[in-house]
């Protein structure tokens, strides 16, 4: 089924709102969570024996992007980065020694930042150290997100060696004017090279990161970007709208405000990149991603078998997520715990000794009810009452009262189908499944301003 894009739709239906990669957003999360609410809580996880998934957050740069609305630190001084591996490895054995070392760790991730910062000798030893604390499944996913202009032959092989399978490319914009004027200039040629480089490695599982929003950006010279990557031909593709924050994020005040595209071109472009990706034979996964139809994200999707945790969509359901390094987050299966944003502030609770988190969120039976439906409805494209019934003891119809008659406008738009046992989400509500996730929010229903990114 292909997204269909309805500019009068979107445009009536765009609005500030969540992301879901959790539920409730991270916005609910708050500082009565601590340190002793998540060793409680990883405790209680070893009666559950779920599966593990790893984030390692490597917050170091070469060089700022304007457009960046990451925790980075910015620096061509190598060295700075070798007491934050050290404080990660300490943080690992503070987690570790409450865990039950025969859970198996099934997914790992490296974000950042840039995790090719690291030299191909620390890449090699960082991933020893994840080694001997955790018992990593023969076929866990292993992937790391990679810089092209500073990617090297040397940190291939040793990404390589190291055990990942799956790598993410940030490309963002093919257009060099474009590339000029957010601070991040890297040609085709370059992108090529490194994507060349890295099939030739054996990587059969790449995804290539993309931005539209940007200064000088128009549907015209974005088609030119999207016929370049197909040409890649990337497994996975994300295409972010980008967030012009420059109250929060003062580097964006460096970018020609005057450049950024208005709203009908962002649309242009949001609509080259849905159609050119879907007439290549990418599936639309939902919220900014696209997948071959044998990638395991669509294979997944058709199962009804697709979640979302914090990296985004994952074919991972079910597992419990730890977050390890400055600003991460964990999300077990009942609560969300986040470390201190700053190295300042996360190096002294490390150092103490203490598990760095500075908030969270303790789920009640509500929020587990509505975070099934809202994934379901984000990542499998619908809901059918009965699995929801059978798992939680309600009656559907009658919970979600309120909710099932807010969706009729939805219904009469044509964004979703309203059945006797289930909603559908039908091709025009592909790119607005955001808006009707947010129907089941409740805590957004409470909130008098909404301070998230628009919906489209």
């Amino acid at each position: 089924m292909k997204a269909e894009f309805n500019r009068e739709l979107i445009k009536k239906y765009d609005r500030p709102g969540p992301r879901y990669t959790s539920y409730p957003p991270a916005t609910e999360f708050n500082a009565s969570v601590g340190p002793a609410d998540y060793r409680r809580k990883l405790l209680e996880s070893n009666a559950r024996k779920t599966p593990l998934s790893l984030y390692f957050h490597i917050p170091f740069c070469e060089q700022r992007c304007l457009y960046c609305g990451c925790n980075v630190i910015v620096s061509h001084r190598r060295g700075i980065e070798e007491p934050y591996l050290n404080r990660l490895v300490r943080e690992m054995d503070l987690v570790a020694e409450l865990l039950d070392p025969s859970r198996k760790v099934v997914q790992l991730h490296w974000g950042g930042g840039t995790p090719n910062y690291l030299s191909p000798g620390q890449i090699k030893a960082l991933m020893d150290e994840i080694r001997k604390r955790f018992t990593v499944d023969e076929g866990a996913e292993l992937s790391i997100e990679l810089d092209p202009r500073y990617l090297t032959d040397e940190q291939i092989e040793a990404i390589k060696e190291a055990g990942f399978n799956r790598v993410s490319l940030g490309v963002q914009d093919l257009d060099p004017k474009v590339q000029q004027a957010v601070g991040r200039l890297q040609p085709y040629e370059l992108v090529k090279e490194k994507f060349s480089k890295l099939r030739e490695a054996g990587f059969t599982s790449i995804n290539v990161d993309l931005i539209y929003g940007l200064p000088y950006q128009t549907a015209e010279s974005f088609k030119r970007t999207v016929e370049r990557v197909v040409e890649l031909g990337p497994d996975r593709v994300a295409a972010y709208s980008f967030a012009y924050i420059p109250q929060i994020k003062p580097h964006q005040k460096l970018l020609p405000a005057e450049a950024l595209p208005d709203a009908e071109e962002k649309l242009k472009i949001l609509q080259t990149i849905v159609e050119s990706f879907q007439d290549a034979g990418y599936v639309y996964i939902g919220m900014d991603h696209f997948a071959k139809p044998e990638d395991e994200l669509a294979v997944a999707q058709r199962k009804g078998e697709l979640w979302r945790n914090f990296q985004g969509y994952t074919t991972k359901k079910g597992v419990e997520l730890l977050g390890f390094g400055a600003t991460s987050i964990g999300m077990l299966y009942d609560g969300y715990f986040q470390n201190y944003k700053t190295l300042r502030e996360y190096n002294r609770a490390v150092d103490a000794g203490e598990l760095p988190v500075f908030r969270g969120y303790l789920m009640t039976e509500d929020d587990f009810i509505r975070r099934d439906v809202i994934m379901d409805v984000m990542c499998n494209l619908g809901v059918e009452f009965r699995k929801v019934e059978e798992r939680y003891g309600i009656n559907f119809k009658e919970y979600f009262r309120r909710e099932l008659e807010e969706l009729k406008e939805m219904e009469q738009d044509g964004l979703i189908k309203l059945e006797d046992d289930r909603i559908k989400i039908l091709p025009v509500g592909r790119l607005l499944i955001r808006n009707v996730a947010m129907v089941f929010d409740a805590h957004l229903r409470r909130k008098k301003e909404l301070t998230f990114s628009r919906t489209i």
